[in-house]
């Protein structure tokens, strides 16, 4: 049985690199750390569920079951990414519909879920990883820009709506590639001049547990030799 003297950290795109080292520095903070994500990463920290964050039965069954085991999240944080990097003339319908249900959709059912058993529990902080492409759209990034405004304009919404009630919504925007083994695949760059997965979930970390007086709603990170 979980220890119920712990509040619980609900990471959904729980993968490997951002979404385990937010569950990693969490459980070391004395948190019950729970990640969801479609694929279970060959290692990861506490207990994972495999599911379609996007999938209207499956998603709010996975977040409910979690807890009914734990009670409610102190600590929600969405970080789910579906990349496309294509020409807007050969982006497809299908594109823009898989990038919105992947990032948006999954984050207001991980939203319709968890922000109500939040308010009765007393309050938290829920975090919506955005990205570069949650300010300004680039040529070939039509679908997934899209798709990180929308995230954007809806974490704005919830932050409204649930603040007075206790919870902490919050915006992060990454501006800069996170350092993992995909990305150093995919990039030639120096690690040095990549984003640390631990040194985000440090940034998150606080974020949640600033006072009340000193919200953030939206906070900007990126590597010092990354212009803006």
């Amino acid at each position: 049985m979980a220890d119920a003297r712990k509040p619980l950290v609900l990471v959904g795109g729980a993968g490997a690199g951002l979404g385990q080292s937010v569950l990693t520095r969490f459980e070391t903070g004395g948190y019950t750390p729970v990640g969801l994500g479609r694929t279970e990463p060959d290692a990861h920290t506490g207990t994972f569920h495999t599911v379609d964050l996007s999938d209207d039965t499956a998603a709010p069954k996975a977040v409910a079951a979690v807890i009914a085991q734990h009670g409610a999240p102190r600590v929600v944080v969405h970080n789910v990414a579906e990349l496309v990097i294509a020409p807007f003339a050969e982006t497809r319908t299908q594109d823009f519909e898989r990038t919105w249900n992947s990032m948006v959709k999954s984050a207001v059912l991980l939203a319709q879920s968890t922000l109500q058993p939040m308010v009765r529990a007393g309050g938290g902080t829920f975090i919506v990883s955005g990205a570069t492409a949650s300010l300004r759209g680039g040529a070939n990034f039509a679908a997934f820009s899209s798709a990180k405004f929308a995230l954007r304009g809806l974490t704005q919404s919830l932050a409204r709506a649930y603040q007075p009630a206790g919870v902490h919504v919050c915006h992060a925007i990454l501006d800069g590639i996170i350092d993992t083994p995909a990305s150093r695949a995919l990039h030639s760059l120096d690690p040095a001049q990549m984003m640390q997965p631990a040194d985000i979930a440090e940034a998150y970390w606080h974020l949640a547990h600033q006072p009340s007086s000193t919200w953030t709603h939206e906070l900007d990170l990126r590597p010092s030799s990354e212009g803006f």
